[in-house]
């Protein structure tokens, strides 16, 4: 016999989690670009990767990068809390994912 009422906590606890843990994330990402620290990755190699950057892909992008900090509106110290409050964004997606293994983890000792 299913309990379908545990079953649909769990599929709302799930949809809620991962709505937070992807949002924080995605948010503290823009927050960075706002504050002028846009994250830009160096190129790899990967086998079978559907697109390779070139090493002058990269450097457009950081130079692009470079060129909308310059035009921020922003002043130092919103820039300044935008970053706090983007790092802030990626802690809450860290802790959220922590604590869902918190959860998961003693269930399979007995706990």
């Amino acid at each position: 016999m299913i309990d379908w009422i545990a079953f649909v906590i769990v599929l709302v606890a799930s949809l809620v989690g991962a709505s937070v843990v992807v949002s924080a994330y995605a948010l503290g990402l823009r927050l960075l670009t706002i504050g002028g620290r846009t994250p830009v990755v160096a190129p790899a190699e990967f086998t079978d990767a559907i697109t390779v950057i070139s090493p002058e892909e990269a450097a457009r992008a950081a130079k692009r990068a470079q060129k909308a900090a310059r035009k921020n509106p922003l002043t130092d110290a919103q820039k300044r809390l935008a970053v706090i409050g983007g790092y802030s964004c990626f802690g809450l997606s860290g802790l959220a994912v922590l604590y869902g293994i918190y959860l998961i983890v003693p269930a399979f000792h007995g706990g």
